[in-house]
């Protein structure tokens, strides 16, 4: 006589178990500390942008990193949209790059044209700026919180 167990599973529906990953700008406006950032991704008109498929790498200044910046500044720039565009342009670049898969670069292009310098030789910085939280994982893409704001040249 031989016993069989069957186990009986009631599949769960995808709809009410499985959420799709937040996009990076629905990230960046439900984590805390990227006021800053989310006004001005909306002052530059960029939303949809980083709301498309991407994928994306996003190298994302914190309020803290912007609170660095000289008195005025960002004022000025919310008042002038295209050059903030061109500023929050060079904060991403095309692909999904990981922490490991920067390891193996010296430099990416930007969004915006210019290049963007990495060293992960002695810790993890992008250009002038040290990464304080990597790889956060986002549905089109990835961010790297910075502790500074970038700037080209």
């Amino acid at each position: 006589m031989s016993s069989r167990i069957f186990l009986a599973v009631d599949p769960l529906p995808l709809t009410d178990s499985v959420k799709p990953m937040a996009d990076i700008v629905d990230i960046a406006v439900n984590a805390p500390g990227f006021k800053t950032l989310v006004a001005a991704v909306q002052a530059a008109n960029l939303v949809e942008t980083l709301k498309s498929p991407g994928p994306f790498t996003v190298f994302a200044p914190n309020d803290d990193a912007f609170a660095k910046l000289p008195p005025g500044t960002i004022q000025t720039l919310v008042q002038n949209p295209p050059q903030l565009a061109r500023i929050l342009a060079f904060h991403v670049v095309p692909g999904k790059w990981t922490q490991t898969d920067l390891q193996q670069v010296d430099t990416l292009t930007s969004v915006e044209g210019s290049p963007i310098r990495i060293d992960t030789s002695d810790g993890f910085e992008v250009k002038n700026a040290t990464v304080i939280a990597a790889d956060i994982e986002a549905d089109n893409g990835i961010i790297h919180v910075l502790d500074s704001v970038i700037l080209m040249g």
